[in-house]
């Protein structure tokens, strides 16, 4: 959809949120004194050093240093962008997320409405194929079909399950063509004839996790060939970013422990019959990074399961690239090769749904799988085999993003290749300083008057109420931090943010970002009741010194070069506030 999302939608929706309870859906928080406590989600320790205060509406680590509202929560705990946090943060609430018209682009108004459009004549032409699966003559072979694969009609609505009759015009003569030619569903020839693209087939709808339809597959009940079909790439549809049935699988579970990803759609359909409701499947196409991406979101662990042929395994490596680029701290991939001539469903069949579940919970990690595959196909006796391991293995470690598991696996190598000058390049140790030693530092810096007085400010936007009503003539005075605080001063005035949540989110890549996020978390120890007394204070501290230092200033240029009319004036007043 296009157009801005209005700022003003985004402050209320910081308002709307409590981002205790949006993190407690992700991670369970503990409550400790004010705040609430957890392991931190990005990256491993054994104590809790991920704080998220209600009041603030605002978590930090002490361990890792990640901070911010629930907007950056979601982005950096599920890989959004912006806008796809603002989406998933209206939808947690039950908000629809509006959006601006650009009038210096007309352009937007009428692409809005052309994907309207799109997505209607989708919702309309799965419809008609779920009428035909009842009606159409051929539908009841699909529907016997259906019923061999043991598919009740209870699974069949759930998936929207239809059927594309074998005639070459259905759709043609039913919806607008324009649309179903830009939705893929139609193909016109060399002549200039439009025919429907889907014909004679079980159509799966492919929808996205908003539950809109971008795509179809559809499958052939006899030998002929493609056996699948897929809708071809579209604005809707990018088969390299979506996969099949995770619409299904959300409205079942929102954060599944696993999610197992499987090669077709009647292995989903399948396996849900079975009460298996945590599976998707890739749309003939290999395991891509946005894939990764995409199913992190939801859990921590994927299972990827293969045929266990030469295609199958020759499958799975080619999902090892963009499997390394995913692997956090945390995060865990399994490798499943199923027994020879077998497919998810005809295995959970034969094993029963205990024995398949347990194959999909004791799958083998990733780790073991990739060594293991270096294992058969190198001697790792021979110092030969052994240098081909690094040369091979290591810019597949390379792709892994810093951490311990990065570490570990490094370490691994070098074990197996007895290679111990290999160069980690990371250590998570330096990166991450420990919980003890930020408290160490935290206690032994002595806050200054103007760290105090803008951390409080920036924690307390009402503040600024105390500031506007003193008219503090800010000409001449000078100390360390007062552009941040006439940034956040003015930024509050302008803003009227409802607190430090939405003020931050002002800041949200501005060059303060950094400094105005830490002073957000920063704990100066003050009771709510004496928040007020301790900002004043603090501000005639900084104001006092502010003065004092001008007033040197000024006098020193007197003596050696003199003032002008300005400066005269200032010092004049200063002198008489003193």
């Amino acid at each position: 959809m296009s157009g801005r999302i209005p700022r003003e939608f985004i402050d209320e929706l910081l308002v709307r949120v409590d981002i205790v309870d949006l993190i407690d859906s992700h991670v369970p928080l503990k409550k400790t004194g004010a705040n609430y406590v957890a392991r931190c989600p990005f990256h491993t320790e054994k104590t809790p050093s991920f704080s998220v205060n209600r009041r603030k509406q605002f978590f930090h680590c002490f361990g890792c240093g990640a901070s911010g509202n629930a907007i950056s929560f979601l982005m950096d705990f599920n890989h959004l962008n912006f806008v796809e946090a603002i989406e998933d943060l209206a939808a947690f609430v039950g908000l629809d997320v509006p959006r601006e018209s650009a009038v210096s682009q007309p352009g937007q108004k009428q692409k809005k409405d052309d994907l309207s459009s799109l997505y209607q004549v989708m919702e309309d032409v799965a419809a008609f194929y779920v009428e035909q699966l009842r009606i159409d003559a051929q539908g009841k072979k699909a529907v016997d079909y259906l019923k061999v694969r043991g598919v009740s009609g209870q699974i069949a609505r759930d998936f929207m399950l239809g059927y594309a009759p074998g005639e070459w015009t259905a759709l043609a003569g039913r919806f607008n063509q324009a649309l179903l030619l830009e939705a893929g569903l139609l193909v016109s020839n060399e002549g200039g004839q439009v025919y429907d693209r889907f014909r004679g087939r079980i159509m799966f709808p492919i929808r996205d996790r908003r539950a809109r339809i971008v795509g179809f597959g559809g499958r052939v009940l006899d030998d002929s060939l493609p056996k699948y079909l897929n809708s071809p790439e579209t604005s809707l549809f990018h088969k390299g970013r979506e996969v099949y049935g995770l619409y299904e699988l959300l409205k079942k579970n929102s954060k599944p422990e696993r999610i197992l990803i499987v090669e077709g759609y009647m292995d989903v359909i399948a396996l849900a019959q079975f009460g298996i409701n945590y599976t998707v499947a890739a749309l003939g196409t290999a395991a891509s990074q946005a894939h990764f991406d995409l199913l992190f979101r939801f859990s921590s662990e994927l299972i990827f399961c293969f045929d266990g042929d030469k295609a199958g395994r020759q499958a799975a490596w080619r999902a090892m690239e963009p499997a390394f680029s995913s692997l956090r701290d945390g995060r865990l991939i399994r490798i499943m090769l199923l027994p020879q001539n077998q497919d998810p469903d005809s295995l959970i069949r034969l094993e029963g749904v205990d024995k398949f579940s347990e194959r999909v919970r004791t799958a083998t990690t990733l780790s073991d799988y990739f060594f293991g595959h270096f294992a058969e196909e190198l001697n790792l006796s021979e110092m030969e085999g052994r240098a081909q391991l690094v040369g091979r293995a290591k810019p597949y470690l390379e792709k892994l993003p810093e951490g311990v598991f990065r570490e570990m696996m490094f370490a691994r190598l070098k074990q197996l290749s007895g290679f111990s000058a290999l160069d980690v390049s990371t250590n998570a140790t330096t990166l991450r300083p420990t919980k003890e030693n930020n408290k160490r530092k935290e206690h032994d810096r002595r806050l200054s008057s103007a760290r105090v007085a803008i951390a409080l400010l920036i924690q307390n936007p009402g503040l600024a109420e105390i500031v506007e009503q003193r008219e503090i003539d800010w000409r001449g005075l000078g100390f360390p931090g007062i552009d941040l605080f006439k940034s956040v001063l003015h930024m509050i005035l302008d803003k009227k943010p409802a607190n430090a949540a939405v003020l931050v989110e002002s800041y949200r890549d501005a060059p303060e970002e950094k400094l105005v996020k830490a002073l957000a978390f920063l704990d100066l120890l003050v009771p709510d009741e004496g928040m007020e007394t301790v900002f004043c204070d603090a501000l005639d501290r900084l104001l006092d010194q502010a003065r004092k230092s001008s007033i040197d200033r000024l006098l020193a240029k007197a003596k050696v070069k003199g003032l002008d009319a300005q400066e005269k004036e200032v010092l004049r007043k200063m002198l008489a506030n003193k």
